[in-house]
């Protein structure tokens, strides 16, 4: 007999809302998944709300009526990827506490205790990487006196800040890697994954519409190519 599950949907904008688009890749991820690795969807709830915040729960109706169902089931709550769940680690252990059981599908392995962490250490590189990015750009743009330091110290910079873009691209990778796999699956060309992402309406890691070239470069990323 196939396991309980309510699937989970979120996004951030009311633009994404109406147009589905971001909603329907996520269900699109879930059904996969759950056809997989048999589980029987008994109920979808969906918010279009800000993840942000640790007290986020009190403006997501959808995600409350979520957690009744898993409950009312047994089952457990999938969600496509854990940013949908939530970003604020304070809030995803608040969840965590609640004993629902929580399956990512794209870390469907976690435990609840490696979901914490995996959210705790995903607050600090993004805050880290913020603060790289944004102190490179502004030494770049300002140059902060650039002739005047030695090469060693120029290159430092430099490397800094190619580091701290190269781990946000891995970081907007992994957060597309159902999306990828699924247009890229049964050996699809790089072409007719480009036209099912963008016909579905998942965005560039860099924003707007895919195109073979950064398909590849995301695709080689995640080692699907």
């Amino acid at each position: 007999m196939a396991a309980a599950a309510v699937g989970y949907l979120r996004v951030s904008t009311r633009e994404q809302g109406e147009s589905r688009l971001g909603l329907e890749a996520q269900r699109v991820a879930i059904e996969s998944f759950a056809s997989r690795e048999g589980y029987s969807l008994v109920a979808w709830h969906q918010d279009v709300q800000t993840g942000k915040g640790a007290d986020a729960l009190t403006q997501r109706p959808g995600l409350r009526e979520a957690l009744k169902a898993a409950k009312a089931a047994r089952g457990a709550l999938l969600v496509s990827k854990l940013d949908r769940l939530g970003r604020n680690s304070h809030f995803i252990t608040g969840l965590v506490e609640q004993r629902i059981r929580f399956v990512i599908v794209s870390m469907p392995n976690a435990s609840a205790f490696e979901i914490q962490l995996h959210a705790a250490f995903a607050e600090e590189e993004a805050r880290k990487i913020s603060t790289r990015t944004t102190e490179a750009l502004a030494r770049s743009k300002k140059k902060l006196g650039m002739a005047g330091k030695s090469k060693q110290k120029q290159r430092a910079i430099r490397a800094l800040a190619l580091a701290a873009k190269g781990k946000a691209a891995q970081a907007r990778a992994e957060q597309l890697r159902p999306q990828l796999e699924f247009a890229l699956k049964d050996g699809a060309s790089l072409r007719v994954a480009t036209r099912v992402l963008n016909e579905r309406g998942v965005e560039s890691p860099m924003g707007g519409r895919w195109h073979t070239p950064s398909l590849l470069k995301a695709a080689r990323r995640l080692g699907l190519r």
